[in-house]
């Protein structure tokens, strides 16, 4: 992706393997390509609606390139999100979902969820062409796709955009569910959406940057968490104000893009992937405290949320934290921390947290770890508790012990 201010061979707008990018990903699909973001369970990525609109014979692959090297893993299935709408731009979301485990080396991001990402810095990762502010997308690169970065600003909501523009804008995005940003370069001739709708700003200078062709799908990051996905850009204009430098729709100076708002679809996000974890238990009774770490690749540990504790209105939602904690286990190397805000939706009283457990060959003790749920918003653990935890074992299956 990402057309920048300088080169894309400018160490600075490089997303390098171990630099916390290594759950970006390419998803290809026949002769297309975009780019995607491993989600939080290791269990399916989440990209743009768009890169499967047309169906074909041919399956969709995610590439990974991490510190251990490069991976391609075939798709079981993609999974559209309903009512999408490619005239509109709008719902333009797809879960991809692997066949096999994704890299233990490859990130996992949870989402953003809070509704206050106007105004707030993104970090944007693709593998789309690279190109420059000046001139637009390298249409002559030729070489094999690159993991790239930058940053910019959320500056609105695209239907406030569409609200100014009217008949000027010839799409209508559906209030709440898509972000833009436009591709500053200092000048306030070039400061799109503060000439189009006066939300001025000029940019974050040599680290400002744009989605461009191939970046379909890839994430916008606020604080390492996702809170966009790509899905397009455009040149406006209204009157006789032409912010986009060239007037030609290639990611230059002058550009907006828009990103579908991860935190409006958080509850078909959270409830896809729950409804696809293997062997999931859904009573006390079926959650296994002990867990075989298998040979190789990952397995699941589930902890199972049930609350019954008082809930501050049943018709809204309910948010826990969570994270894991070393005891004899180490993160990293015998199970994948996780960390994150669980919620149960209105209709919802329970929900399984997974937790990926590493596998291999190695003769070792069992070992433990545990879940600790803090900070209930919308409801309480009850009386004087303030934190839930739980201990998970994993139990060797190498044929020997260590002592």
């Amino acid at each position: 992706m990402v057309t920048t201010v300088t080169s894309y061979t400018d160490s600075r707008n490089r997303a390098y393997s171990g630099q916390g990018f290594d759950g970006v990903v390419r998803v290809s699909y026949g002769s297309y390509y975009g780019t995607g973001v491993l989600l939080y369970d290791g269990l399916a990525v989440l990209t743009a609606a768009h890169l499967f609109a047309n169906p074909i014979s041919d399956g969709a692959s995610v590439h990974f390139e991490t510190t251990a090297g490069s991976q391609t893993l075939s798709a079981s299935r993609v999974t559209v999100l309903p009512d999408y709408d490619p005239i509109q731009g709008n719902n333009d979301l797809a879960l991809v979902w692997l066949s096999g485990s994704a890299p233990a080396t490859a990130n996992r991001y949870s989402l953003y969820r809070s509704s206050d990402e106007i105004g707030q810095t993104l970090t944007m990762v693709g593998y789309g062409l690279p190109g420059t502010g000046d001139s637009g997308t390298l249409n002559s690169y030729s070489g094999s796709p690159i993991r790239l970065k930058a940053s910019n600003q959320f500056d609105a909501d695209a239907a406030t955009l569409k609200s100014t523009l009217g008949p000027a804008m010839g799409w209508t995005p559906t209030a709440g569910t898509q972000l833009v940003a436009d591709f500053d370069n200092g000048s306030a001739s070039r400061d799109a959406l503060g000439r189009l709708i006066n939300r001025v700003d000029t940019g974050l200078g040599q680290n400002e940057g744009m989605i461009a062709p191939g970046d379909s799908g890839g994430p916008a990051f606020i604080k390492g968490q996702v809170a966009g996905i790509a899905s397009y850009i455009a040149s406006l204009s209204r009157g006789n104000v032409h912010p986009d430098i060239d007037g030609v729709i290639n990611s230059s100076f002058g550009e907006i893009g828009a990103w579908q708002r991860v935190s409006h679809y958080q509850q078909w996000i959270d409830q896809s992937l729950r409804a696809q974890y293997p062997n999931a238990p859904s009573k006390p009774e079926q959650v296994h405290k002990s867990v075989v770490e298998g040979n190789s690749g990952t397995t699941y540990g589930y902890f199972l949320l049930q609350f019954t504790g008082v809930r501050s209105d049943p018709n809204q939602s309910l948010s826990v934290d969570y994270a894991t904690r070393d005891g004899s286990a180490k993160a990293g190397s015998d199970y994948l921390a996780v960390s994150g805000t669980l919620v149960l939706y209105p209709g919802e009283n329970q929900a399984v947290i997974p937790v990926e457990i590493v596998g291999d060959t190695i003769p070792e003790p069992d070992e433990t770890f545990y879940l600790d749920v803090t900070n209930p918003v919308g409801g309480s653990f009850g009386a004087g508790v303030v934190k839930l935890t739980a201990m998970r074992t994993i139990v060797n299956d190498d044929g020997g012990t260590l002592v």
